[in-house]
């Protein structure tokens, strides 16, 4: 496969026998690669008591490589039906994707035999056709890729090439453990069917190719299907148009909207079929909502609304604004004010600055060009908002008075009338430390309902 032409190329970096090979080896054709620049990422787990000398250990390797290092610690929270192996790659995906500079290139060195576990392993759980597609060579990844260049390399491969290359590697003893899946399938099941089948590594990939071509034509259908279903930069499905679909089409273009469109976690086979046989039949007025961890699907007439699951919303919470600064909100939002002519509140109103607060009941504001006050609950029915959005939306007080909703209205006695000097506020995602310390060092598509 041939793969793009990154920034950097950037090896996820543990020491272990499998990195070491992968990083040692694009050293010695540094001069050869489209990109000069190699770049190791530690993770330390803190899991082994071990781990910082381990993240020492890959300090020293770089350094005598002459490759840029850095380590991140990360904590694994085991969630409620994760186990730890499966939290600490969450853990571990989170960091190299913040850590990721945009075009950078993430190098993992997953092998053959890697490859034939994450099949079998997939297959045991009941994984679909993308999960039997098991890992795929190249993919799109934070603000870059994802390459996986070791994958037609068997493990005893690279255990010879790190021998005669008299490469020093950390051995993690938690990777004997057979109380974890994988070890239990690469330390015992896989021996007894590798005496019987010896190919049987080739062949497992070879299933995954077959499989990962299958899912591609699944996403091309769903990518049929989408349009007039829904926006293709929107978490919001029209409910008749996905009725007019076959079961099976539901359930692939409802996979493909949640995962590609809205960067929500997958449902399993029981979640996904109860939005089909719970949200779709519904009243109009009723709300239903299905979530699993990480996502949740609601209903509001007739649509459907995919969404990470909803915080705690404190509705008496209120400030003073100065405008000068954004204003950040308890949501993961900010507040901004822009200077515009003949748009936003009259700026002669807001000398004093203004107070943002949340909505409780009873609101009022009288729309441009009507005559009468109308009630904030009645303006928000007849734009369609759902009710789990209402009280979430910031609400600009000038004294006592409402003067503006935002992202939707400003109350008409405080519009900037035409040829008038007006401030127009808006929200905007706010950005977390994290991201705003990668971006000064010089994220997977979302949405919002």
């Amino acid at each position: 496969m041939q793969f793009p032409v990154p920034r950097r190329y950037c090896v996820a970096f543990s020491g272990g026998v499998d990195s070491h090979v992968l990083l040692h080896a694009l050293v010695q054709l540094r001069d050869r690669l489209p990109s000069s620049q190699l770049h190791a990422i530690h993770i330390n787990h803190g899991i082994h008591p071990d781990a910082g000398q381990w993240a020492r250990h890959c300090s020293l390797v770089c350094q005598d490589l002459n490759v840029s290092f850095e380590t991140h610690g990360v904590d694994v929270s085991r969630q409620a039906g994760h186990s730890l192996e499966a939290s600490a790659r969450e853990a571990r995906y989170a960091a190299f994707a913040h850590t990721l500079r945009d075009s950078d290139m993430l190098l993992l060195a997953h092998h053959q035999d890697d490859q034939a576990e994450t099949l079998l392993l997939q297959l045991i759980r009941g994984s679909g056709v993308k999960g039997l597609a098991a890992m795929p060579a190249l993919t799109r990844f934070a603000q870059g890729w994802l390459g996986r260049p070791l994958l037609r390399h068997t493990r005893a491969q690279l255990h010879q090439y790190a021998v005669e290359a008299h490469l020093p590697w950390i051995e993690d003893p938690s990777n004997m453990d057979t109380a974890f899946d994988r070890n239990f399938l690469r330390h015992t099941v896989l021996p007894m069917l590798h005496q019987r089948w010896p190919a049987l590594d080739a062949t497992l990939a070879r299933a995954a190719q077959h499989q990962a071509d299958a899912a591609e034509l699944l996403d091309e259908m769903a990518l049929l299907d989408l349009p007039g279903i829904a926006d293709t930069d929107t978490a919001r499905m029209n409910i008749e148009a996905l009725r007019q679909l076959t079961p099976r089409r539901q359930r692939n273009v409802l996979r493909y909207w949640l995962h590609r469109i809205c960067a929500l976690p997958l449902p399993d086979t029981v979640h996904l079929q109860r939005i089909l046989d719970e949200m779709l039949p519904a009243e109009d007025d009723a709300m239903p909502m299905v979530h699993w961890p990480g996502a949740e699907v609601r209903r509001y007439r007739e649509h459907l609304y995919a969404m990470q699951p909803l915080q705690t919303h404190d509705s008496n919470w209120q400030t003073h604004w100065d405008l000068q600064t954004e204003l950040a909100l308890p949501s993961n939002e900010v507040l901004g004010a822009h200077q515009m002519t003949g748009q936003g509140l009259r700026k002669t109103e807001l000398t004093n600055g203004v107070t943002v607060r949340y909505r409780l009941g009873g609101e009022r504001c009288q729309l441009p060009g009507r005559e009468h006050h109308h009630e904030l609950k009645k303006l928000f029915q007849s734009w369609s908002i759902p009710p789990w959005q209402r009280d979430r939306i910031p609400l600009v007080y000038i004294g006592e008075q409402l003067a503006q909703v935002v992202g939707f209205c400003v109350c008409a006695p405080f519009a900037a009338r035409p040829g008038e000097m007006g401030v127009q506020i808006v929200t905007k995602p706010q950005r977390s430390a994290i991201e705003t310390t990668a971006e000064n060092k010089d994220n997977s598509p979302g949405c919002t309902p």
